[in-house]
């Protein structure tokens, strides 16, 4: 057991950080808004994780991913690496999961420790984007690689290990001020992943945002009950437990910035980063991006959480929307879910996956 010690990056006092249990922490978007802060704390606060991460643009012209360099070349000792990865793409999901899988192999990685599934992709301004897939580009980014990249990657754990899934409140019909149109996990599925549109583009592009989330959110409590099955049929050791995170109405993120409307825009820049401060005092829940990552990294890989399962807002245990805690909805999502993905039998070590 490895005892050391750390600034927490919020600012606050140095603390004791206890780790037994170092392995791989892939970790996706990590060059976004929460993804930096949350790889600088790793790096810093558990340092003994290796880091695979992703980004969609992994190139020299890309200024976040070029920000994320930076911040790893702050730790010269650091064990991460910045992967190329297009979440729109199932074929390179699948290479990624192959690369990813292969390194742990041959020695190149440790076993995974944590997975955190922390892209994501909306359009606010424009209509659904039909990736080569066939499906929307909102619900496969954020949705659909992840569970593929999961799923692919579950038999490649150590003992212990997390899945952490990012939510929002958005998947909860009513709780997001920006909702017009509730998410729904409807009957058809297919509409799912190829929605239809109407002239309100923020309306319905902020709809498919919410239900990508909620789709994360129910297949994480399908993926739990499957994962303790299958601990039970094999009587195996291994535990693997799955949580998603509302990480928050994060003020500065650059996703407020980006395929959103102007209006949106000068709002983040004039109302709600300045006024932060006093806006958490009515919305708790509304914070900055690094603190997020904290969070992300704290639920992934922090000892006080090992073994957690469910729905997490910030770091507070809770309880997801009805829906999404409904197995009749939960067993149609999964069933959908593996042809969506590509998964079959052959290409994943979680057996109960086709029960």
């Amino acid at each position: 057991m490895l005892t050391y010690m750390t600034t927490d990056v919020r600012g606050g006092a140095t603390k004791d950080i206890i780790d037994n249990m170092a392995g791989t922490v892939v970790f996706t978007g990590a060059n976004s808004s929460a993804g930096i802060p949350a790889v600088e704390y790793l790096l810093r606060a558990y340092p003994d994780y290796t880091a695979v991460l992703t980004v969609r643009n992994a190139s020299n012209t890309d200024p976040n991913t070029q920000k994320l360099r930076e911040t790893i070349a702050q730790f010269p000792s650091a064990k991460a690496s910045i992967h190329e990865l297009d979440l729109s793409s199932l074929a390179a999901t699948h290479a990624f999961a192959d690369t990813v899988a292969s390194g742990i192999a041959n020695g190149e990685y440790p076993p995974i420790a944590a997975i955190v599934c922390n892209a994501y992709y909306w359009n606010l301004v424009g209509d659904p984007e039909i990736t080569a897939d066939g499906y929307d580009k909102t619900i496969q980014v954020t949705y659909i690689s992840h569970a593929a990249l999961v799923l692919r990657l579950i038999g490649n754990f150590g003992d212990t290990g997390r899945v952490v899934f990012v939510s929002a409140d958005a998947h909860w019909a009513g709780k997001n001020m920006i909702e017009v149109y509730p998410p729904v996990l409807i009957s058809d599925s297919d509409l799912l992943v190829k929605p239809t549109t109407g002239p309100d583009k923020q309306g319905y592009g902020f709809q498919r945002y919410a239900s990508a989330k909620l789709a994360v959110t129910t297949w994480m409590h399908a993926l739990n009950r499957r994962l303790q099955k299958e601990g039970a049929w094999n009587g195996n050791n291994k535990m693997v437990t799955a949580v998603a995170i509302d990480p928050g109405n994060l003020a500065d993120s650059r996703a407020l910035r980006t395929n959103t409307a102007r209006k949106t825009q000068m709002m983040q820049k004039f109302l709600l980063v300045p006024l932060l401060p006093i806006l958490q005092y009515v919305f708790p829940t509304a914070r900055t991006a690094a603190v997020a990552g904290v969070d992300l990294i704290e639920l992934a890989v922090g000892p006080k959480y090992a073994g957690e399962r469910g729905y997490f807002t910030l770091l507070q245990k809770g309880e997801s929307a009805p829906d999404s805690q409904n197995e009749a909805i939960q067993q149609r999502l999964w069933k959908k879910t593996l042809e969506w993905t590509k998964i079959t039998r052959g290409n994943t070590a979680l057996k109960a996956a086709f029960d």
